[in-house]
């Protein structure tokens, strides 16, 4: 940025602030950074970032810098650089939301500590603002909330809404809404049919009524009541049992859930449920019995632990460019199959003693990568729900047996479409093999090279494609990269503090 462009900016941040009204302070809060930060803008001596620019574009609804600029954001990765030194793995994406979505139960304020600063969050943020709950960001990472006595649910923003998968998760915590209201059909990646129906059977075992019109679920609340009831999810999906979770949290019955998931994002839900007084017992089992408050008016402040899916994603910048580099604040318990079977492919790893999270309640270790030779696995790998190897950490496998000698079968059978951006990966110099929509031959070790690769519409093939270009010697892009920071907070940046040289562009 120029001096004369800086000055420009400076004058128009002036100009804007001091027509809403805020503060240096107001406007540092809005976009999580520091008051002098804010000072320094407006003296023109702090350079901004595309992403930054973007951000005040946004909060005051106005171009603050006149260029010729697409909205797509790419990226630039110089490969074949050795990593070192040791990063943190931020809070989970998924707990994160879901916490968003259980604060309409709080009527009183929920304060989020170190919540990840990424799109979907936001928009979730966006959803909630619209329908009059108060949303402050205290700093970079902390977010308060603050229901209002009625929600405006005809105000809902659509087009946020429209922009995550998350939406369908507010079904539970707005059970006692009265009468009826809509909320869009749920966006997010692109892999395949999935269906919301596991959602509609839990929750109708609560009375509710939905019924799909277009574009919208037209949604008639039940009256309150104080039955017991039990049930039995047939699907174990972790949003189908946190929506059954929040509604039952607000039903003053008991609530017997069956078949639940006690993966990673459940159990930080219980957890904050549990400090809002609503009991429950089996957490971390897939019996799950839920006692209710149908009010609950309470000042609270919960730490969200850190993501098992991030960590894999660092782990694996280790592993991919024959790195050592140490991860911390691993959540161990939900990396155990992970990380057992990167030892039995030969991969070298350093693992510390055990720490407890912010939340009191989450084990925690550092895990150091080593240089290692790496062999094809004897079986495949595929993914099976908690305790097995986690369903989002099955891509990163595809690019670790990429390094391995030999051939690996990799089996989403989750996801009909993953196994096929997976394939994207040749571009790099890959040798992955498509056997159907659901399996796919890895034959390794390979010799990665830089490519251009447009970005794929699902978040975990998409951090495949940027890992593997850290291994690529030469300059490679990866064109829109919406669908990765909608899962991660800075990841460009971060892996930039182990010794990678990432950088962000447009055209």
């Amino acid at each position: 940025m120029t001096q004369e462009t800086a000055e420009h900016v400076a004058a128009m941040l002036r100009n804007a602030r001091g027509e809403k009204g805020w503060t240096q302070g107001q406007l540092a809060a809005e976009l999580g950074t520091s008051q002098s930060a804010v000072a320094r803008m407006e003296q023109g001596k702090q350079n901004l970032s595309l992403k930054m620019i973007q951000r005040l574009e946004t909060i005051f609804d106005r171009t603050i810098v006149n260029v010729a600029k697409p909205q797509m954001t790419h990226l630039r990765v110089e490969g074949g650089r050795t990593l070192s030194g040791a990063v943190d793995v931020n809070s989970s994406k998924n707990a994160g939301v879901a916490l968003l979505c259980a604060s309409l139960i709080n009527r009183g304020t929920t304060v989020l500590r170190r919540l990840a600063r990424i799109e979907e969050v936001n928009r979730i943020v966006e959803v909630l603002t619209s329908i009059g709950v108060e949303c402050t960001w205290l700093n970079d990472t902390d977010l308060r909330l603050r229901r209002p006595a009625v929600l405006d649910l005809d105000a809902m923003d659509v087009d946020a809404a429209r922009r995550t998968r998350s939406v369908i998760m507010l079904l539970g915590p707005l059970l006692d809404e009265s009468g009826k209201y809509r909320l869009p059909y749920a966006g997010g990646c692109d892999l395949g049919t999935r269906t919301v129906e596991p959602h509609m059977q839990a929750l109708r075992e609560f009375d509710l009524s939905v019924e799909a019109t277009a574009g919208f679920y037209t949604v008639q609340a039940p009256p309150a009541d104080s039955r017991d009831r039990s049930f039995v999810l047939t699907e174990r999906g972790d949003t189908v049992t946190e929506n059954a979770i929040m509604a039952a949290a607000h039903r003053a019955g008991t609530t017997v859930i069956r078949n639940a998931s006690p993966n990673y994002m459940v159990q930080d839900l219980c957890f904050y449920l549990q400090m809002l007084g609503v009991s429950i017992e089996g957490v971390g089992t897939t019996t799950l019995k839920i006692t209710g408050q149908p009010k609950i008016e309470a000042e609270i402040e919960y730490f969200p632990s850190e993501d098992p899916i991030e960590a894999m994603s660092l782990i694996t910048a280790g592993i991919v460019t024959n790195s050592e580099v140490t991860v911390r604040r691993v959540p161990i318990e939900f990396m155990e199959i992970e990380l057992a079977s990167l030892g039995q492919m030969g991969q070298q790893l350093e693992i510390s003693g055990e720490y407890k999270a912010r939340n009191g309640r989450t084990r925690l270790v550092d895990v150091t990568t080593k240089p290692s030779v790496l062999r094809a696995p004897e079986d495949k790998i595929h993914p099976m729900p908690f305790p097995g190897l986690n369903i989002d950490n099955l891509p990163f496998f595809a690019v670790i047996a990429a390094n391995a000698h030999g051939q690996t079968m990799i089996h989403d059978w989750v996801y009909e479409n993953r196994a096929i951006y997976l394939t994207e990966l040749n571009r790099l110099g890959a040798q992955v093999q498509l056997l159907d929509p659901h399996r796919i031959y890895v034959n390794g070790p390979t010799k990665w090279r830089a490519a251009e690769v447009g970005c794929p519409p699902a978040l975990r093939p998409a951090a495949c494609i940027l890992l593997a270009m850290l291994a690529a010697r030469g300059v490679s892009e990866l064109r829109n990269i919406y669908v990765i920071e909608r899962g991660y907070e800075d990841l460009a940046e971060r892996l930039n503090t182990i010794g990678a040289k990432v950088e962000y562009f447009q055209d």
